[in-house]
């Protein structure tokens, strides 16, 4: 059997019209959007749904075996609603006897998903829906304000020209009420602060903070042993700061990268701790809820064990190396740093033992049955 997929990835169907997916079926998914056409005209995974259906009878008609498919996501884009997508067509996968599928979309964030249906069955097709229409200078008009009334885009176009308009605001206040000349560290900050907001913007990462942010609001509420974890976490990464900063301090050879190989030799143990409190964390809440322990957990460990090792046998090499220290150390030094990349290369090879282990677990499900 093939399968025509459509993909609602920031879940219009759930928060607009009620709909939980995956909606399996060709009834199904025309139901999903007279619903969500009801609910919202304008939006286009209605189009992308009517164009999945209208390759459904084509390919009907043509005398193939197929079905249509709508997968939803989850309204907080990224991670969260990539997982959600992913765990729907793991669950239509054990249903179905899947040959290969036709992917439909209205383009934009959707696309973002096709690894996730190609690493799980072949792709034979994409088809991309653009909506014909007029445009006029009043029609444009209207849709930027509409369009502007999405949280998403409002929050990656105006909240960063609000934060613009608030701070030179700010700045102009000092200048006019108090005298304070801060234009050039004015600038020099705004500089930095919109770039480190595009390099966010680019890698999503901004999504991501988002999206742990409100995972954490849901974990706090719930009373997640996971929060009390992450709080450590976070503790554990300030305080590697404030004692790698004394250690900055209380070195007195002048030459700044021994500063900072203090710092380094001073603050990692606590960074590493820190990210060990934080999966510690994440497998008690997996262990709670699942009643096992995720199988990364195991990859992580290593990993940080090996990022420790190696870490430490680079300070202490750049140290040796600085301080023309016997050759007996730099080698040893040397020795650790291949063992922690081993050790990295155990990490990675556990990763895709314990993968290929789910897989044949997956896959070894349905016929057991």
């Amino acid at each position: 059997m093939r399968l025509v997929i459509c993909i609602d990835r920031d879940d219009d169907l759930g928060r607009k019209a009620g709909i939980r997916g995956p909606v399996l079926g060709r009834e199904a998914i025309l139901d999903a959007v007279m619903k969500l056409g009801i609910a919202d005209p304008e939006d286009s995974d209605t189009n992308a749904m009517l164009a999945a259906v209208n390759l459904l009878d084509e390919l009907r008609a043509s005398g193939e075996e197929v079905e249509g498919l709508v997968l939803t996501g989850d309204g907080r884009v990224g991670t969260i609603s990539d997982r959600k997508v992913a765990q729907q067509f793991d669950e239509v996968l054990s249903r179905l006897k899947v040959d290969a599928a036709h992917m439909v979309s209205d383009g934009a964030e959707d696309e973002y998903l096709y690894p996730i249906i190609q690493s799980r069955t072949k792709v034979d097709s994409v088809r991309r829906v653009y909506v014909r229409q007029s445009v006029t200078l009043q029609g444009t008009y209207m849709t930027l304000v509409r369009a502007l009334k999405d949280q998403k885009l409002r929050t990656k176009t105006v909240l960063p020209l609000a934060s613009f308009l608030i701070f030179l605001g700010i700045v102009l206040s000092l200048q006019a009420f108090f005298g304070v000349q801060l234009w050039g560290y004015g600038l020099i900050l705004l500089t930095f602060l919109l770039g480190f907001y595009l390099f966010l913007w680019t890698f999503e990462v901004d999504e991501w903070i988002v999206s742990q942010v409100q995972s954490f609001g849901s974990d706090l509420r719930r009373g997640s042993l996971a929060v009390f974890f992450g709080i450590l976490s976070l503790a554990l990464i300030l305080l590697g700061i404030v004692l790698g900063n004394q250690a900055w301090a209380a070195e007195t050879d002048p030459n700044p990268l021994h500063h900072f190989l203090d710092f380094l030799s001073t603050a990692l143990v606590w960074w590493i701790g820190a990210a060990a409190a934080f999966e510690s964390g994440r497998a008690i809440r997996w262990l709670v809820a699942r009643h096992r322990v995720p199988s990364s957990v195991w990859v992580a460990l290593v990993s940080f064990t090996a990022a420790g090792i190696e870490g430490y046998s680079l300070i202490y090499l750049f140290g040796a190396i600085l301080m023309f220290d016997p050759p007996s150390i730099i080698a040893v030094s040397l020795v650790g740093v291949a063992l922690g990349i081993l050790t990295g290369g155990l990490a990675e090879s556990l990763r895709q033992y314990l993968r290929a282990s789910s897989a044949a677990a997956k896959t070894a499900l349905p016929s057991s049955g």
